[in-house]
């Protein structure tokens, strides 16, 4: 083995480099985040040749002192930290002061930059991290950096790099991402000389909300969730997509930490969690979220590139992260407007077409006032008394369990209006004061359903089942550790386990919901959650499984004949049932075709 040598410099940043510049994009997100540090309120990029051949960011910040250029090009120097304290306290997207460094060492770098107040600009040049002497340069107020010959001199690296369309595609992507959490800043940027994307800087949450509309698509503003909820210290704001606004894959997922784009285990199980009763296994959800908490409370300074975090309290972040997006969630009743938590309806001056028994030939229309908003409650002829099998478990609170219908004035329309036809036995078809709802009936009762059975979990007494021989299980020392500090938890879910060896537990009851299962498997599952996450839902989704069997079993189904007061009983229960708008399985339970369309549909005003 050879002999312990100290490194050289321009060793030691290309090492660096390695670690932080893994495509031009990478270069691109340094540079705009030293932008952003500096206060710019405008940043313009232009690409060439997919970043391998130029990358030039400009910005009109704050500048650098023509002293202090060299520094800004040196290794591990910055402004923005200065003592073990301001560590704990990194309130920047950068502060490594490795960036540049690490940049220059593999590419040929020149630093023009004007101070706020400042007479002159200076021009530094660097060639493999080789300095040149500053030089009297023409610049505004801002800086400008141009990267030119990426990877030149480590030509292993410049090999695997793709083709110019896929590199400046990463960088697009990468400053959407940007925009996002800076609405104040305006972002330009160009490829080979021509304007590809203009991002104008929004002052308000309407220009906030359009330009979450141009990356994540024009349909996202209407099909998401507005969130705005804080406690405990944490804030979370921005948006979320509606279940049937899911996705094949997870591209459109935008998670912040003050300001900061991550990817963080933590963030993805609670949002799993908070969707996990409303999509499809496999599918995705979509959103735009901003978590903002005191900087002492998250660790920034694990990953060289700042793309992971570490939360000091994980359990805190994660539990409330869950509540806020599955309580989100929640509200989504059939005919409440996504974007808004409650939608009021207004007096309507016109007269929409007859419902009902009065829908014959020779009588005069109706108006909505005159309209009986007393509905039934939702019976639809399926059993009158609870479920067999949920009887059997939950006994004779299973009867009580009803979700009370809204409050309405006669002088109002219902969101999801009245009916007036059932298709084919199959969809019910409604009038409201926008156009014709459709509904599919099956879809929305299983959904009513469900949400009955889970409420008649929680109110009324969970049985468990004991197991003739107690069954013996091995397991990690984290999870039998979970296990001993879980218990009480475990008990009152109908799970009792207990410790029994450094790494084994005992497991003697079971929920009575779950008798079948494959007990093993169960509680390696909710111990490998509570030894991860402080949390588990695993035992909740096995039971919501069964349940939605359950609730499909016990729905109305396709191809029955409902007459005009059962579908307007409907109705009425979807507008006052949680996660009504869609049904146990992501799919939409209705859908609203506005006048407009319909007119549309047919050529009207043409």
């Amino acid at each position: 083995m050879a002999s312990i040598r100290a490194l050289p410099p321009e060793l030691i940043n290309q090492i660096a480099a390695g670690e932080v510049i893994e495509r031009p994009a990478s270069v691109v997100k340094e540079l705009v985040e030293n932008s952003l540090d500096a206060g710019a309120g405008r940043i313009e990029i232009d690409i060439e040749q997919g970043g391998a051949q130029l990358i030039r960011v400009r910005d009109d910040g704050g500048g650098i002192a023509h002293d202090e250029l060299e520094l800004a090009v040196a290794s591990h120097a910055t402004s923005k930290i200065g003592s073990f304290d301001d560590l704990e306290h990194v309130a920047s997207m950068g502060f490594r002061g490795e960036a540049l460094a690490s940049v220059s060492s593999v590419a040929r770098v020149a630093l023009t930059s004007r101070q706020r107040g400042a007479d002159a600009a200076f021009r530094l040049e660097v060639d493999g991290g080789k300095l040149r002497q500053a030089r009297p340069a023409q610049h505004p107020q801002g800086t400008s950096i141009e990267v030119r010959d990426l990877f030149y001199n480590v030509p292993a690296r410049r090999k695997f790099l793709r083709a110019e369309r896929t590199e400046f595609a990463h960088i697009d992507d990468l400053l959407k991402s940007l925009a996002l959490a800076r609405e104040g800043v305006e972002f330009r940027l160009s490829n080979n000389g021509r304007p590809v994307r203009i991002i104008k800087a929004a002052r308000d949450e309407a220009g906030a909300l359009a330009r979450v509309a141009e990356v994540l698509g024009e349909e996202f503003p209407s099909r998401s969730l507005r969130v705005d909820h804080s406690a405990a210290g944490l804030h979370l704001g921005g948006w979320v997509g509606l279940p049937t606004a899911s996705r094949s894959q997870a591209d459109q997922q935008f998670f912040y930490v003050n300001g900061r784009l991550v990817r963080d285990r933590v963030v993805a199980h609670a949002v799993r969690q908070a969707y996990a009763d409303v999509l499809f296994h496999g599918r995705h959800p979509a959103f735009v979220l901003f978590l903002a908490l005191d900087p002492a409370g998250v660790d920034v300074n694990v990953h060289p590139a700042k793309s992971e975090v570490r939360f000091r309290e994980q359990r805190l972040v994660h539990d409330f992260l869950y509540r806020t997006l599955h309580e989100a969630l929640a509200q989504t009743r059939a005919g409440v407007a996504p974007v808004q938590a409650v939608v009021s309806a207004p007096n309507v001056s016109w007269t929409p077409a007859l419902t009902g028994a009065a829908n014959e030939p020779g009588l005069s229309p109706m108006p909505w006032g005159a309209r009986p908003l007393n509905q039934p409650r939702l019976t639809l002829g399926v059993r009158d008394e609870p479920l067999a099998e949920y009887a059997a478990l939950f006994g004779n609170a299973a009867s009580a369990v009803q979700v009370p219908l809204p409050d309405t004035d006669d002088s109002q329309a219902p969101p999801l209006g009245f009916a007036i036809a059932q298709l084919k036995q199959v969809y019910v078809l409604a009038e409201n004061e926008q156009g014709l709802v459709l509904v599919d009936m099956h879809a929305a009762h299983e959904r009513i359903t469900y949400e009955k059975l889970k409420n008649g979990r929680i109110t009324s007494a969970l049985r468990s089942q004991l197991l003739l021989v107690p069954l013996s299980i091995a397991v990690g020392a984290k999870e039998a550790a979970a296990a001993e500090e879980h218990t009480d938890a475990l008990a009152e879910w109908g799970l009792e386990l207990s410790r029994s060896g450094p790494s084994a537990v005992v497991v003697r009851r079971i929920p009575a919901l779950l008798e079948g299962a494959d007990v093993s498997q169960l509680a390696r599952d909710v111990l490998s959650e509570l030894a991860a996450h402080g949390s588990s839902r695993r035992l909740e989704e096995l039971e919501n499984e069964l349940l939605s069997t359950m609730a499909c079993h016990g729905s109305v189904r396709a191809g029955r004949r409902l007459g005009i007061p059962e579908m307007n009983a409907l109705l009425r229960e979807m507008e006052a049932t949680e996660r009504s708008g869609q049904c146990n399985h992501g799919r939409p339970t209705w859908i609203q075709l506005s006048l407009t369309e319909l007119d549309k549909l047919f050529m009207r005003g043409r």
